[in-house]
């Protein structure tokens, strides 16, 4: 069973942006590079940033659908982020020593009725992905496909936030490799468990409105609301678009 990478996706900033890369050298039990590095902390949040925590510690597009809508781009060099969104237009930070930037900036976009967020941490030891392990998400294109077929029109493939696209597979045939390897490029990771999806789904990444029930897409078609796997990097190395991917 083989294919090939077609997208790379890392989201510096916790739920406040993606950006799309070319390449990636993955490491050893780390999550991707620059990969969920920092984190939005809410004021009943416990984190920050020395050990992992759960997702709920956190503004995310869960509780805040209009934060689907930003994009980000990430200086390597200097730590600098820079968030676009079409509402509240651009900001341009350094997430270490300029935190309460983005709370002002991303500040409108947190519904009242929700735990108001309050400062930006960094993780210490690894992205705050969802998972209690150091995740590498793992989409597959067909299984896309497969969910715009049933809805009838195009859905963009951003709303699932995943880091890695893949094509070349069976629909859902992502759900058959828990427990298997796969070699992407010069990488190797291991395939643990689903990705349990959430209200995230349902809002534009565009518009950031809550626009598709993605979740009812799932269950209704499918009886599961899963999309895509969490994998575990086991061997280290570069992997690029175009790279191909074989389960092993």
């Amino acid at each position: 069973m083989s294919g090939r990478v077609t997208q790379l996706w890392r989201y510096p900033v916790k739920s406040h942006g993606r950006e799309a890369l070319g390449e990636v050298t993955l490491t050893k039990a780390q999550t991707l590079p620059w990969d969920r590095v920092w984190a939005v902390a809410h004021d009943s949040s416990v984190a920050d940033g020395s050990e992992w925590v759960p997702c709920q510690n956190f503004s995310i597009g869960t509780k805040a659908p209009s934060l689907a809508a930003i994009n980000a781009e990430l200086d390597e060099a200097t730590g600098c982020v820079r968030l676009t969104h079409p509402e509240i237009g651009t900001l341009e930070f350094d997430p270490d020593t300029e935190g309460e930037k983005l709370v002002a900036w991303a500040g409108p976009l947190i519904p009242e009725n929700r735990a108001q967020s309050e400062r930006v941490i960094r993780a210490s030891q690894r992205g705050f992905t969802d998972t209690p392990f150091p995740s590498v998400s793992l989409m597959n294109a067909a299984s896309h496909k497969a969910v715009e077929d049933r809805l009838g029109h195009a859905l963009e493939a951003e709303r699932w936030r995943g880091n890695i696209w893949l094509e070349g597979f069976a629909p859902w045939e992502e759900f058959d490799w828990i427990g298997k390897r796969i070699e992407i490029g010069a990488a190797e990771l291991e395939i643990k468990e689903r990705v349990i999806r959430c209200k995230h789904t349902t809002a534009s990444p565009k518009s950031g409105e809550r626009d598709t029930d993605t979740l009812a897409l799932l269950k209704d078609g499918w009886g599961h609301q899963d999309f895509g796997v969490y994998a575990e990097v086991t061997r280290s190395g570069l992997i690029k678009r175009g790279d191909k991917a074989k389960v092993l």
